[in-house]
Order: structure tokens, then sequence, then C-alpha cells
């Protein structure tokens, strides 16, 4: 029977294995109340962030678990491989690098014999150990580094970013770059990238067993597959009583080493870190180590250089002021002037791949403004003939700036640099009028619905600038190219380059003739002088294009080059209606408008100006207010063979093109033929 000293003895033994082992568990999330053992290391008040070096260089800083963890078993196991028990931890910790360069040198969960290392060193040796000791079995140490620094010889880890299995020597046994299994795909990781990371270490003590493993903060469960798994047997280095902790130093370059939250079991899984708890890193103001003298110096310096920025501030300012009180008329009655680098941006600096079309004007390039993402069109004069470059881009601003019709392009702002003139249109997405006639994409024809509403629109558009703003507004360039279509199919006029104004009841003065072969009227050939009946004209051959889906030039088999109006006249006149529409339409159009285009094309084309109707009779004829005169009256008034052979002189002279003169000989029955 045992004695009663005896059970006193065998209990007071159970109670210290029973203290052993619950201290050799702990858990801390944060560590504003824990006891650990800190040399240079410091806890951050209030977040309970474990900093164990500050952003400084050649610093080393120690935190220790305060008591002695046992790490021997009873050699008298059934298990005779095991000797030592096995542990697990879990850490968070966290490296914060100098500025935007790559810091130094990183950190290493540690199993000694002290908490101190006296002679240890800073940089690579990570304050464990130095040259003297480095590679001594007496050393009984086990460290897991999480390096962040290239070795600075062959004898030690080469690779940055990695984290190695040390024993007695800052050589590792076993390393990895640092990466993590997300599911079956392999993820890098920066350790020094400023964010926290996760960290575990396993030991089987059984099995001879380790395993590392490091993930995220974002990840709230252990990846399955650990970064570094190998067998190693840890009996030859563990003593009976050991110490955990961590060691963290810096070198030539430097950083912050933190620790957020730390756990650790023995024989067992480490209590698991609630993430949630953890502190959160302040964000740390680098001390000056300036001295007062050079303080002096640089607030001298400070000073002298705002006094130069407001002194030029003040130039800048007064330069502009010159500049707005030396603006043109036509300048200050703009509508928005647009920064030069906000359309450069938008148009991704004038590049090709944004180009819309280019014409004798200059280029249009498509963009979206940076601060709203709004599509705009941005037109390019050329700049090669200034004067010429100046006046057009002024008069389209003159005119476009203050003009607002749903059926005209509208006119966001402008710009002006040295010799680039910018003007700015809202995007218009379906493009020209004549792309969608003779160059369709994609199958895409425009129905006889369509077309006739795109004229009917441009007509008003045409009555506005005759008749219904302050002044009379003459766009000398009625042509189908610059027609443009928007998301409605509505036809917006644009390019008011060549347009010119002049007050009601009083007569144009423009002498110089300008426009498109095709559109210009026998009077502007002759004498030069643009008027609203010049415009009739052109919108003439514009309705005898949509009609019939050919251009202001026909390419006729048998005679070359011709008019579009004389070749309508001897299509007429030869067989009926069905050989000059437009055989993309097929059937599918109102006879009935059909004529009424056709017809009233011819009328506008008339080569007597007085015998054309003004844009607001063809806007009654187009919407069935009023009837287009009989084709009788409409032989009469096409007559005038001398003024048709005047015209066919113009128009051979200027671009080889010939004309008939055919237009006073077409007759009732040749235009009904078609029905």
């Amino acid at each position: 029977m045992a004695t009663p000293i005896s059970l006193f003895v065998l209990l007071l033994l159970l109670c210290s294995s029973s203290i052993v082992a619950q201290s050799a568990n702990f858990s801390y999330n944060g560590f504003n109340q824990s006891n650990l053992k800190l040399v240079t290391a410091n806890v951050l008040k209030p977040s309970g962030a474990l900093r164990l070096t500050e952003n400084i260089q050649k610093a080393i800083g120690h935190a220790f678990y305060p008591d002695p963890i046992h790490f021997r078993l009873n050699t008298s196991s059934s298990n005779p491989n095991k000797t030592i028990s096995s542990f697990s931890t879990h850490f968070v910790f966290q490296i914060v690098p100098s500025g935007s360069s790559r810091g130094g040198h990183g950190l290493a969960f540690t199993i000694s014999p002290a908490m101190e290392f006296p002679g240890a060193e800073a940089g690579h040796y990570l304050g464990i150990l130095s040259e003297a000791t480095d590679n001594n079995s007496s050393n009984h140490l086990f460290a897991v580094e999480f390096d962040t620094v290239n070795g600075f010889n062959d004898t030690f880890d080469r690779d940055g970013n990695h984290i190695g299995v040390n024993i007695n020597t800052m050589s590792s046994v076993e390393k990895e770059l640092a990466f993590y299994y997300d599911g079956g795909d392999k993820e890098e990781m920066t350790l020094e990238s400023g964010d926290p990371i996760q960290a575990w270490v396993d030991y089987d003590g059984s099995n001879w067993f380790l395993n590392v493993t490091i993930a995220p903060i974002s990840k709230l469960e252990k990846p399955i597959q650990p970064l570094i798994s190998i067998a190693i047997d840890l009996s030859p280095v563990l003593l009976e009583n050991m110490y955990v902790g961590f060691s963290a130093a810096t070198g030539n370059k430097s950083s912050a080493h933190y620790i957020l939250g730390w756990s650790f079991g023995l024989n067992g899984a480490a209590p698991p870190l609630n993430l949630s708890k953890l502190p959160v890193v302040p964000v740390e103001k680098k001390s000056s180590r300036f001295k007062p003298e050079i303080k002096a110096i640089l607030g001298a310096l400070s000073v002298v250089v705002v006094i130069l920025v407001a002194a030029l501030l003040i130039v800048m300012a007064y330069r502009r002021r010159l500049n707005f009180e030396s603006l043109e008329e036509w300048e200050l009655d703009c509508p928005h002037r647009f920064k030069y680098k906000d359309l450069h941006v938008a148009t991704k600096g004038f590049k090709e791949s944004e180009l819309l079309g280019t014409g004798g004007f200059g280029a249009v390039y498509k963009g979206a403004l940076p601060t709203t993402g709004e599509e705009i069109a941005v037109k390019k004069i050329m700049s090669n003939n200034s004067v010429q470059g100046m006046r057009e881009f002024a008069a389209e601003i003159e005119c476009l700036g203050r003009l607002r019709h749903k059926n005209l392009v509208n006119l966001q702002g402008w710009c002006k640099r040295k010799n680039d003139l910018l003007l700015v249109y809202d995007y218009i997405p379906n493009g020209s009028l004549d792309s969608l006639l003779y160059h369709p994409k994609n199958g895409f024809v425009l129905n006889w619905e369509q077309r006739f509403h795109i004229i009917k629109g441009i007509a008003e558009g045409l009555v506005y600038l005759h008749e219904e703003w302050a002044q009379v507004v003459v766009h000398r360039d009625v042509k189908s190219s610059n027609v443009l279509i928007d998301g409605e199919m509505n036809g917006r006029l644009g390019d008011f380059g060549l347009a010119r104004l002049y007050n009601h009841g009083t007569i144009s003065h423009t002498t110089n003739v300008v426009g498109t072969i095709g559109y210009i009227a026998p009077e502007l050939a002759q004498t030069g002088k643009a008027s609203t009946s010049s415009d009739v004209f052109a919108y003439g051959v514009l309705l005898l294009e949509v009609a019939c889906g050919r251009g202001p030039i026909v390419d006729d088999p048998e005679r070359g080059r011709v008019i579009l109006v004389d070749w309508v006249i001897e299509r007429l006149q030869t067989g009926g209606m069905v050989d000059v529409v437009d055989p993309n339409l097929g059937p599918g159009y109102a006879v009935d408008e059909m004529e009424l285009v056709l017809g009233l094309g011819l009328l506008c084309s008339n080569p007597k100006a007085e015998a054309r109707p003004s844009m607001r009779e063809i806007l009654r004829y187009l919407n069935g207010d009023d009837l287009l005169p009989g084709i009788d009256k409409l032989e009469s008034a096409i007559g005038a063979r001398q003024v048709q052979e005047t015209m066919a002189r113009f128009f051979i002279s200027s671009d080889g093109v010939t004309t008939s003169s055919s237009i006073g000989q077409i007759s009732s029955s040749s235009f009904k033929a078609g029905r």
C-alpha cells in the first residue's frame, strides 16, 4: 500500500505536469494584455500590434513566450521514435517596407534554449546567429525564416521573398518562394507587401514530419496543401525545455516587422485566432533625422519656392488677361472653349483608329470626354492654309455656335492652340448619308420610309437657316456627305465651314465659287454669288441621290461621267420611273412619294434660279400641304437650253464631266411611264 508521502509526491508530479501542459497552449489576438519577454521590441498602444523592429537600419527585435515549453517525451513510450512532442503554431505577421523601395531583411519563428542571443547580428542573420555561431550544433536552434532579401554569398539563401527551414544555421535545409495554394491554383505572395499574412508551422513528432503553410489574411481557412512539407527529425535539436518566439532584423535596407496575432499548441492543433479581432498597424511617420541647420536651409528654400510659384501664377494670370482682351469677336461669342489636353485624351492622341473621316476641311475623330465619358466628334481643321483654315473655323463657330435645331449638328465648343483648330460636336452614331447609301455595312439598306424622313428633316433644317433664324444662313455645301444620321434615323445637316450670313431683306455679297462638283448651281458658277436658291439647287440634287441611290456624278457606260440631273431626265425620257429608282429599294417604296421626290428634285435643280421653289414651299410639298405643279408646268420651268449649255461648259472645264441638254425635252408621258 502506498504511503501518504508517496501519494503526495505523485499528486505533486501530476499537478506539475498539468501546469506545464496548460502553459504550453496559448493564444493572443493582439498583445495589449500579453506578458511576452520583449527585447527592443514593443507593443503599440492602443492597437495592440507587436512591433519587432522599427523602420530603421541594422535593428534587431525579439519577442518570446516567457515560460519554457517541455518538448521531450518519456523515452519509455511504446513508440521508440516518439521522443519529441508534436507542436503547432499559427501567427499573423506584417512586413512594411520603407517607402516604395524594397526593405529588409525579414523575421523568423524560433525555438531556442534561451530568449536572448548574445553576439547575434542583424541583416541576414535575423538577430539569432552571427558569423561566429552559424552552423554550430551546440546552438540547438530551430527556425522558420521569412526572408525578403537575397543572400550575400554562396553559403546563404540567394533568393529573396522565400520561406526556409533552418537548423542551427542560416543556410536553409529546405526553402520555397512564397506562395500558397488556392484550391489547385498556385498563387504567389510578396512577404513585404505591407499586407497581413497568415503562417502555420506544424510538426508531427511521431512521424518526424514538418509542414509550413502561408495564406493571405483574406483566407478564412488554412489551405489544404502546405508550402513546405519535409521529413525531419528534431530530436537532436530540441532540448527538454525550450523557448518559442520571434526574431526580426534589418540591415542597410529597412522594414518594420509586426506580429498581429499568435497561438501555440503542444501535442495538438494551435488554438484558432479570431482574425476579426486582430490589431491594425497604424501608419507611422518616419522621424526626421535632419539637423537644425539643414531644417533651417530647407525652410528658407521652401519660402523662396513659394514666392517664385506665386510670381509665376501672377504672370500667367496677367498674360491670360491680355490674351482675353485681344480675343476676336467670334471668340467672345463662341459657346464652350475646351482644353486641348482634354480633347487630346478624348481622341487618344488623335489616333488613327479613332478617325471617322477626312475631307478638304481636315479630319474628324471620335472621342469620349475624360470628365464625363460623353461621346463627341472632334473636327481638326487643316492648318496648312492658315488663312483659309481660320476663315472656315470662324465661320463654323459663328454659325453653329448660336444655331439650335433638331436637324442641325450641334456644336458643343471649340479649341484653338497655335495652328491647331478644333471643333467639338455631338457624336452622330450612324455616320453620313452617303456612306449609308453607297457603302452600307452588314447588308443594311436604308428603306424608303427612312429616306423620306431624312430628306424632310433636312428641309426643316434649311427652312430654319433661310427664314427662321435672326439672320439668313446660306450653307453653300449641302450634300449627302454633310448629312449625318443620328440614332433615331433623323437627318442632321453639318459642316458649316463654307456658310455665310447676311441680314434678312439684303443680298449676299459672296463672290467666290465654293462647293462640290455636281451640287453647284449654274448661276453660282457664273457669278460666284451664293444665295438661298443655290442651297435649294444642291438640295434638289440631294433628293435625286436619295431616290436613285447614285451620286451627283453618274458613270454612264456609253457617255462616261454625267451629271445626275441629266441622267435622271434621259432615263425618264427613254424608259420610266423604274429605270431611275434605287434598285436596292426593290418594290418597297410609296410610288406617290417617289414621284414627288423625283419631280421635286428636278424642280429644285432647275438651271434658272427664279424657277426654283423656296425651302418653305418645298417643305409644304413634302408634308402634303401643297401639290407639286403638274408635269407640263415642270417642263416649262426646266427649259432654258442656253443656260444648260453654259453649265455644261463650266463642268467640262472644272472636272471633265459632260452634260446633256435634254432637260427641256422631258414630256409628261415619259415621266409617267414608270407607273
